[in-house]
């Protein structure tokens, strides 16, 4: 017997730098870590504390697939609060992580064999994910110019038949934003050709220089990805949310009841005390800014002159071309070399890849320092 050509997926190319990391350290080396996106700072104090007093109080159990009603009102109250947004409380899905809100959302928008447009270099489990579902993944190269982002006139030279796309604003691996003009015609055009748009914004709160817009306040129409994971430092306890319009409501209930019957019960009593943390959390951001702050300036000092625009999230996406036409085999020689564990390109974009690698700067600042120290040192 054969699996199933579903499997036949790429695999994620950053978790061989992490072996290989893992395996550096633990013949005695030292590691700085750069190439894996998840904050080293841990979950909020307000959310382990409410986390253990339901351990010890509660059974924990199954809950509503759509999640418990005190974390969707509070997810309600967080677009109030934070975007001045009035969002109902049941437009909200709790999901086990943004990656559980992509396979719904590609689940309940498309059929097998739609078309998706992704802007590349482009998050690899977006594209995975499609071709797992029988869906194709529309790859637009991006530019520079356009801040790695696609724009109508991208999608409709290149992909007039989509069906959907899927933006995400900050984005990994570049950390470009979508201006608030640029996002508007994306809206305005998917309405105007009856295209799904979905949008990532688990970056958001991790930016520098304003906060990000929703697209929720253009539209109730776009179909939104968001998580604890990065801006609430919770990547490890598996939870997401996702504002839907009405009509993917109960589609979106009915997969998640048979496929995951509900997201963690401990992870969603400590989301709702996550969302009353932002001034621990803004602690978090003033790092990561002090982290991106050294980086930009040190960089180019090492030769790595050519970086995307970071307005958000915690990554930097550096143009390596000068040094190698293989990015891979240059991240791995920067490990051994120096011990500073980065990703190469090809994970994000499979056309250019091999010219790019990405920085996070999620890591404590002191050891920023030092990387940027090291780089300097090994590029001389």
């Amino acid at each position: 017997m054969q699996p199933s050509k579903r499997g036949a997926i790429d695999p994620f190319f950053v978790m061989e730098v992490m072996k290989a990391a893992a395996e550096r350290k633990a013949a005695g080396g030292d590691v700085i870590h750069m190439e894996v996106g998840q904050p080293s700072t841990p979950a909020p104090r307000k959310a382990i504390e409410a986390a253990t007093a339901a351990a010890r109080r509660d059974p924990l159990g199954y809950t509503l697939a759509l999640g418990i009603p005190e974390l969707r009102n509070a997810i309600a109250r967080h677009y109030r609060d934070y975007y001045g947004l009035a969002v109902p409380a049941e437009r909200i899905v709790v999901t086990t992580g943004s990656s559980a809100g992509f396979q719904l959302a590609f689940l309940a928008a498309f059929d097998a064999g739609d078309k998706v447009v992704l802007g590349e270099p482009a998050y690899p489990a977006y594209r995975n994910i499609l071709r797992a579902l029988d869906l194709m993944p529309a790859m637009i190269v991006t530019e520079l110019e356009t801040r790695f982002q696609p724009t109508p006139a991208m999608i409709n030279a290149q992909a007039p038949d989509a069906k959907g796309v899927l933006v995400a604003s900050p984005a990994n691996p570049t950390g470009t934003m979508l201006t608030p003009a640029a996002l508007k015609a994306l809206v305005d055009d998917c309405a105007a050709k009856k295209r799904w748009l979905i949008v990532d914004e688990i970056y958001h709160g991790i930016t520098y220089g304003g906060r990000a817009q929703s697209v929720l306040a253009l539209t109730d129409q776009a179909i939104v990805i968001n998580s604890f994971s990065k801006y609430f430092s919770m990547t490890g306890w598996r939870l997401g949310w996702m504002v839907v319009p009405e009509t993917l409501l109960r589609p979106i209930e009915c997969l998640t009841q048979n496929f995951y019957i509900s997201a963690p019960g401990i992870s969603q009593v400590a989301g709702v005390a996550a969302l009353s943390a932002y001034d621990e959390l803004e602690e978090n951001v003033a790092r990561y800014a002090r982290n991106r702050e050294i980086l930009l300036n040190e960089l180019p000092q090492a030769g790595f002159d050519r970086l995307a625009q970071a307005d958000g999230a915690f990554y930097l996406y550096a143009d390596i071309s000068r040094f190698t036409n293989d990015a891979a085999a240059f991240c791995q020689k920067m490990l051994s070399e120096t011990g500073i564990a980065a990703t190469p390109g090809f994970d994000f974009d499979r056309g250019r890849g091999h010219y790019f690698m990405r920085f996070s700067f999620a890591g404590a600042t002191e050891r920023m320092i030092e990387a940027a120290k090291r780089l300097k040192d090994w590029r001389k």
